[in-house]
């Protein structure tokens, strides 16, 4: 398996769209960060995490050519809006594609995007489905089945969903609190990738010391931030860094 980061900025990305870079030096390819997205690919399925606004760039630059599955982690723009590049999958497959996400994000996609999930009076067909998440989801890998877990974290006043696949990877682009009583689930990670904004506090998202404090506790072989904003440049944050973190970016791959 592998996982990789289709996407690490915050909502505008960088640049933003007036061509702003902040902090971040143009320079370095590393400081162009569309927004946040994932992907775990097996040897039987490919796993999205959120549909960016950016994911059809994304997808391409990284070589995708199918998605068999969607896992949302809440509801905002940056996390859902791309969800209409979608649709080539399903004209591909020529059949609906799960989807998942909580009551929540569940409900406003139905309300936003309702056209994904019910065939029309028209020629146009659903070409999502829509499920509710489960504590577990099985997934193929070859002959061997393998879990990811939800966990559900507080992203200022919504809650979002933390995925963590087969007790390996934790991905939680997202948050600005971790219930205590989930932390068993984050120990003995091989990889943790956080969100951490900026340096400043925010009410819905990890600050870098924040998110620090919460990777000492956890401990895992390596963390990866991600929801960059251009207040953070690539090698100004990294140089910040423990040994075991690095500055997340676009088409950065880990191997599970």
């Amino acid at each position: 398996m592998k996982f990789t980061i289709l996407g690490c900025g915050s909502s505008m990305g960088v640049p933003r769209s007036d061509g702003y870079f902040g902090k971040c030096d143009p320079k370095n390819k590393k400081n162009y960060r569309s927004r946040c997205s994932a992907i775990l690919e097996t040897n039987s399925e490919n796993i999205l995490i959120d549909t960016s606004p950016d994911l059809r760039t994304q997808l391409i630059n990284n070589n995708i050519k199918n998605i068999n599955k969607v896992l949302f982690s809440h509801s905002h723009a940056d996390q859902t809006h791309g969800i209409n590049d979608l649709r080539v999958f399903y004209i591909n497959n020529k059949k609906p594609i799960p989807v998942y996400a909580d009551i929540d994000t569940k409900n406003y996609l139905n309300k936003t995007f309702g056209y994904c999930f019910k065939s029309g009076d028209n020629e146009y067909p659903a070409t999502l489905k829509l499920n509710l998440i489960k504590k577990k989801l099985p997934i193929k890998d070859g002959k061997k089945n393998i879990s990811i877990r939800s966990i559900k974290v507080k992203h200022g006043k919504v809650n979002s969903i933390c995925y963590i696949i087969d007790k390996k990877l934790a991905y939680i682009s997202d948050v600005s609190y971790i219930h205590k009583k989930n932390y068993n689930f984050f120990s003995n990670l091989k990889y943790l990738v956080i969100d951490c904004l900026w340096y400043k506090k925010h009410p819905s998202h990890l600050n870098l010391d924040e998110c620090l404090k919460l990777i000492d506790i956890f401990s895992p072989k390596k963390a990866v931030l991600t929801n960059l904003h251009s207040e953070l440049d690539y090698d100004v944050l990294k140089r910040k860094l423990p040994k075991n973190v690095v500055p997340g970016y676009d088409g950065l791959t880990l191997k599970l």
